[in-house]
């Protein structure tokens, strides 16, 4: 029986981006698996109440910590130099992080660490020295420490296996499990009013506010379309949780005069976002680095044409079935996408996507790799 513990430490609820739905949806998926398997979901003393209801299962359990996850570098010092013993404590040996993250040592406890993308390493000038230095050091620890890594796509693995000399064997692809429920939607009347949109006559993104995600290029799209009277609609909505990038962004809207041509809605729940992603007239996603990318696949589970960039794992994730432009930052690239997107939504295969499938993958990887 797969018995082990899941590191959760790292989870600050509703401010870490696509990391927290991933795992949410896994754990979601656990619950329906009919295999036998006990997991000690290690929780910090400020996310324990966002994973409660999994302990309704008995075969979850929860092993609450002193740690606060808010407090990254407590929490990363605890994890350094606390955690091996803390699960020896309660007589567990294997523990699978769904992030980079883990302890300096093995400590006698057998680890398997998740990869989603090694963005410090590729824009190192987004980051300050000390988040580069400790992601560093613990794709490090990954690598030569941790019995396996998980790669969120074929993409990432490839770059691990380029940067780090590792084994291709030592890795392996799982994509992130994505669910949408297709029936939980907001009623588009009422969306219409709060952000005064209309049918079809707006852009929509979700995206954190951080640069690679390359948001001011979109805000230099709708500012030529508004400058030129392109006939295009000139409204975009952008929802994500908030990056260190949203002061910049909310001056740069103004400074471009755009203050009723683009809402930045903040965090979203899912009904009003999928009610969003159903109603656009297309999703634009013009990030240049992704791992793993869910936004642009939700949205096409929801009907939306999808224009996006040819960048990183995109076009992987993405089966090659949205609208690429070739130069993420080229304004007039944009515009001539959004004059004559192609619709290929129909060709997706979305079962490459599937919660239980992949949670059946995550089920029978960590069974090995633990047995």
């Amino acid at each position: 029986m797969l018995k082990i513990a899941v590191d959760l430490l790292w989870l600050r609820p509703k401010k870490v981006g696509g990391t927290e739905f991933y795992i949410r949806n896994l754990l979601d998926g656990f619950l329906q698996l009919k295999e036998p398997f006990h997991l000690f979901l290690l929780v910090s003393a400020d996310n324990r109440e966002t994973f409660v209801q999994y302990a309704q299962d008995s075969r979850i359990e929860l092993l609450e910590t002193k740690v606060l996850s808010a407090n990254i570098a407590g929490r990363i010092l605890w994890q350094f130099f606390c955690e091996n013993r803390f699960l020896r404590k309660h007589g567990i040996r294997k523990c699978f992080s769904p992030v980079y993250c883990r302890p300096l040592f093995n400590g006698g406890v057998v680890y398997v660490n998740t990869i989603h993308d090694l963005q410090a390493a590729h824009y190192p000038e987004y980051h300050p020295f000390h988040e580069i230095a400790y992601s560093k050091l613990c794709w490090w620890l990954d690598v030569h420490c941790s019995r396996h890594i998980i790669a969120i796509s074929d993409w990432v693995k490839e770059d691990i296996v380029r940067r780090y000399k590792v084994a291709p064997q030592q890795i392996t692809t799982i994509y992130n499990p994505i669910t949408v429920n297709r029936e939980q939607t907001a009623p588009f009347e009422q969306l219409a009013g709060k952000y005064q949109i209309e049918e079809k006559a707006y852009y929509y993104t979700v995206s954190q506010m951080i640069p690679h995600k390359n948001l001011e290029t979109l805000l230099a799209v709708m500012e030529r379309i508004k400058r030129e009277h392109v006939e295009l609609p000139c409204r975009l909505l952008i929802s994500g949780v908030n990056g260190a990038g949203r002061e910049a962004l909310e001056r740069r809207i103004v400074e471009l005069g755009l203050k009723q041509e683009i809402t930045l809605t903040g965090f979203v729940e899912n009904a009003e976002r999928n009610t969003l992603y159903q109603h656009c007239r297309a999703f634009l996603f013009p990030s240049v680095f992704e791992g793993f990318g869910m936004p642009p696949i939700e949205a096409m589970l929801f009907g939306a044409v999808v224009i996006t960039t040819d960048r990183a794992c995109i076009p992987e994730v993405t089966q090659g079935k949205a609208n690429y432009v070739k130069d993420p930052y080229d304004t007039a690239g944009w515009i001539a996408a959004m004059k004559n997107p192609i619709d290929r939504v129909a060709e997706m295969d979305f079962g490459a996507y599937d919660q239980m499938r992949l949670t059946k993958k995550y089920y029978r990887t960590l069974s090995d790799l633990f047995a």
